[in-house]
């Protein structure tokens, strides 16, 4: 039997949408949540696929070092990073992409988590970036770990899961 939990975690964080053509192509910044699910298939000695306190220290580990008050730009936004370089003390993270929350759900799942969660007995599923109370960007590893039972037929996934 698939068990999954999820674990929230919140950070602060600015970026800007390059070739964006609207107000998104500024600099700016959102208070994000990061929603994590991580699956398996067996439970430990107590019941747990991994304790959610290891799950917080390792993905609000992550979180914190390297995109909390940060901003997260595209390697390719020359301007944006020399904009960034040129403030002291300054916290930048590179993104192989434009840094929409997206593509920051698609980093976090295929990038950081497979590392993370090495050795733990879970893997992430899903991940869901809050870019505002009401928006938000969700990627999955397949079909099947997504809210497409959930969609309607024009393709719309309810906001409540």
């Amino acid at each position: 039997m698939k068990m999954t939990v999820k674990r929230r975690i919140r950070f602060c964080a600015g970026h800007r949408l390059l070739r964006h053509g609207g107000k998104c192509e500024n600099l700016h910044g959102h208070n994000y949540i990061a929603d994590f699910y991580v699956s398996g298939e067996k439970t430990d000695d107590v019941g747990r696929i991994v304790d959610f306190s290891e799950l917080k220290r390792l993905l609000k580990g992550w979180l914190d070092e390297h995109w909390d008050h940060a901003f997260l730009l595209a390697e390719e936004d020359d301007m944006a990073i020399k904009a960034i370089r040129s403030v002291e003390p300054h916290r930048l993270y590179l993104m192989p992409y434009n840094p929409t929350a997206e593509n920051m759900a698609r980093y976090l799942l295929e990038e950081v988590c497979p590392d993370l969660l090495e050795g733990t007995g879970g893997k992430a599923i899903r991940v869901g970036i809050w870019e505002s109370e009401d928006t938000c960007a969700e990627v999955a590893l397949d079909s099947t770990n997504s809210h497409a039972d959930a969609t309607s037929e024009d393709g719309v996934v309810p906001a409540e899961f």
